[in-house]
């Protein structure tokens, strides 16, 4: 559990669990570090995938099915009797959505929120492009096998990369760890809407609203692809979650006291 899940600073006592998703060959410790200042309402977790950190040697998994099966096992003995929220950015927000899914279908568990950023929905957009190249076809299909063309199309429009250094190879050959995950997302077949409350934070805004039954939230904010590293902007992140997880518990306890 410890190797997938990384939480630096425990609050076993709190009655939120926050788990956040980085982005495509993105290590744990920038969102475990948001523990450290987050309110004691919460509890962060961050998600550390093969080949990053302390996983450096770890096998990649062969997609995206595998790499959410994996992240759900380790979180189990987190969201277990818990209440839950997701945040991921950009590859992370898929990696997100899957794992929502994957968890309410396994172990009958769903978030009391999710929050996505930096990422058009998974039926649109990347993801049309994705599978017209060779995407999963069903349970049965096989492994995308994206060519170099379209490993920089993706991490130029899914990765966020900036164009200058994704058509320089020299570049790319120094980052397999992010085209492996980029190429890992891109079996990713969109299915079973949730039942989440979902927030976005911006790309292709609307289109995420078809992929919960809950309650859906749109908060823009200014900056480039990695906007959520600018310090005011992190902070407006954290403060976001936690009054929507407030607001949640406060619901909670009103249907509770009915």
């Amino acid at each position: 559990n410890d190797k997938v899940v990384n939480c630096l600073y425990q609050n076993r006592n709190s009655p939120f669990r926050l788990v956040c998703f980085p982005w495509a060959g993105g290590g744990s410790n920038y969102f475990a570090k948001w523990g450290q200042d987050i309110p004691n309402s919460m509890e962060g977790h961050a998600i550390r995938l093969a080949g990053s950190e302390s996983r450096l040697e770890d096998p990649f998994p062969s997609d995206i099915y595998q790499m959410v099966d994996e992240i759900a096992c380790a979180l189990l003995p987190v969201l277990q009797g818990e209440n839950f929220a997701f945040f991921g950015h950009s590859m992370g927000s898929y990696v997100t959505f899957m794992t929502v899914l994957h968890v309410k279908e396994k172990y009958k568990l769903e978030p009391v929120h999710l929050c996505v950023s930096g990422i058009s929905a998974p039926h649109v957009s990347n993801f049309i492009f994705l599978r017209e190249g060779g995407g999963k076809e069903g349970n049965g299909g096989e492994k995308s096998n994206l060519s170099e063309e379209q490993i920089t199309c993706l991490l130029k429009d899914l990765v966020g990369i900036p164009a200058d250094f994704v058509d320089d190879k020299a570049f790319l050959q120094q980052f397999p760890k992010l085209v492996t995950d980029s190429r890992i997302v891109s079996n990713y077949i969109f299915d079973t809407p949730s039942e989440a409350v979902l927030s976005y934070i911006p790309a292709d805004l609307e289109a995420w609203e078809d992929v919960t039954s809950g309650s859906f939230d749109i908060r823009v904010l200014p900056g480039c692809h990695f906007y959520l590293l600018e310090p005011s902007n992190e902070i407006f992140i954290k403060n976001y979650i936690t009054k929507s997880l407030e607001v949640s518990m406060l619901h909670c306890s009103w249907i509770f006291s009915l």
